[in-house]
């Protein structure tokens, strides 16, 4: 069916009118017992006049049913159909009314043809909206802008409209990240070979629905995997290893969704005051003043830049070791420095962030949660340059805490997935931080 000419398109009066979206017939969404309160998507706003909008944007031309539209229309109706492996109800996308009207438009009726249309865009919008949202497992959203929200209905059908397959789109569901739609794709399939496994699958699925989609340039740090992943529209363009917190509960490397704003050369590093009273007071009381002038600490009296040195003699580090008194212990820069040459900062009250480590022998073990929450970098200038678009910032002398902005910020998202993707198959990971066990719970009758 080509494009509308000449006055208003009948497509454009009958959205307008509102008539044929009202005909879709969604109600509430109606949430299975596999998910919890929280994770229940919100009812839809009102969507008949941006949809209306973007019709009228393109004249009246239809979407689904376009030359190059392919067995799009059917792809949507497969997917509304197993909705279940998303934690939704299918019977709430009226998914036997859509695949009639579908059947009609094929006939190629220009009745049928706009009211199928209406029909599954506005299915589309609503089906996209109970997706993305937080899925309610913990995870620490430092910049809200990264906190999964639906997108418009106009944005998400011109993002559509713009694919260079629609029908593409549609199966490898384009407005989720893609670790999303294989995972979903494994439990649509039933490609799990007990309940274990399926309930796998549903945890991790979850925690994806707060993974971007793939367009543009993100960061994923998964600590079960022990890696770093940096991608660019949708496909990861390079990766590796790192080391990320230990598995006692202190020192987990949490769930966040942040912007890395700046890179710090010649960083400082500030003690965490476990670390100080566990492992750096004792070895104080053994070496003395000399501890410091070796092993370059300074006590101060607040981190920052407007921290003041003070005598680290004048402290009960006694008390400091049994847990009485806490102390701001600052490792100047050097290369026995824990942070490297230089840090990758996202600003949180959690005090996480990536960073370059003197210690690379830990990289090459196989268990490497053994961080204090911090994640340490395989390759920390690589990933500099990758930041940076191929021009890393270099020190400037060695002046401590050199900051230098990144030219546009960069998402990063530290996700938890013991159940990835890998290829064909899904490659599974142990729970190391209990997290399965806890949102299984959390989940129950998953």
């Amino acid at each position: 069916m080509g494009k509308f000419i000449g006055g208003t398109s009948p497509l454009t009066r009958i959205l307008a009118a509102g008539s044929a979206v009202a005909a879709v017939g969604i109600p509430a969404p109606i949430a299975l017992n596999t998910a919890p309160a929280e994770a229940r998507a919100p009812a839809p706003a009102p969507i008949e006049g941006e949809i209306a909008d973007f019709y009228r944007s393109r004249g009246g031309a239809p979407l689904w049913f376009a030359p190059n539209a392919r067995d799009a229309a059917q792809q949507l109706v497969q997917l509304l159909a197993t909705a279940q492996a998303d934690h939704l109800n299918p019977r709430r996308y009226n998914v036997r009314g859509l695949a009639s009207a579908a059947a009609a438009a094929r006939t190629g009726n220009p009745a049928a043809i706009q009211h199928a249309e209406a029909m599954l865009s506005a299915a589309l919008v609503a089906f996209a909206a109970d997706q993305k949202h937080d899925p309610g497992v913990g995870i620490i959203y430092v910049d809200q802008e990264l906190k999964p929200a639906p997108f418009s209905p106009r944005d998400l059908l011109t993002a559509a409209s713009r694919a260079p397959s629609l029908s593409d789109y549609v199966q490898q569901m384009g407005w989720m990240n893609p670790i999303y739609a294989k995972l979903r794709q494994a439990l649509a399939s039933r490609i799990y070979r007990n309940r274990a496994e399926y309930q796998l699958l549903s945890l991790n699925l979850e925690r994806a629905r707060a993974l971007p989609p793939g367009n543009g340039r993100f960061v994923i740090v998964n600590p079960p995997a022990a890696r770093l992943y940096m991608y660019e529209n949708g496909q990861v363009v390079d990766s590796m290893r790192v080391v990320a917190g230990r598995t006692d509960p202190i020192a987990q490397t949490p769930m966040m969704n942040a912007f890395i704003r700046y890179i710090a050369l010649n960083p400082y590093w500030n003690s965490p005051p476990d670390i100080t009273a566990r492992k750096l007071a004792p070895t104080i009381l053994k070496e003395g003043r000399a501890y410091f002038t070796k092993r370059g600490y300074d006590v101060v009296d607040q981190f920052g830049p407007n921290a003041h040195v003070l005598n680290p003699m004048s402290v009960d580090w006694h008390a400091v070791a049994a847990g009485r008194v806490k102390v701001n212990l600052r490792q100047r820069p050097g290369p026995a420095n824990s942070m490297g040459k230089m840090k990758f900062m996202f600003p949180n009250q959690q005090g996480i962030w990536l960073h370059d480590t003197p210690e690379k022998e830990k990289i090459d073990e196989a268990a490497r949660l053994q961080s204090n929450g911090c994640v340490r970098l395989e390759d920390a200038p690589r990933f500099a340059r990758w930041l940076f678009n191929g021009r890393p910032p270099s020190a400037k002398g060695a002046r401590p805490e050199q900051k230098v902005e990144l030219p546009t910020p960069v998402p990063i998202y530290i996700t938890y997935l013991t159940a990835v993707p890998s290829g064909s198959s899904i490659v599974y990971f142990d729970d190391f931080y209990g997290k399965d066990r806890a949102q299984a719970r959390q989940f129950a009758g998953l």
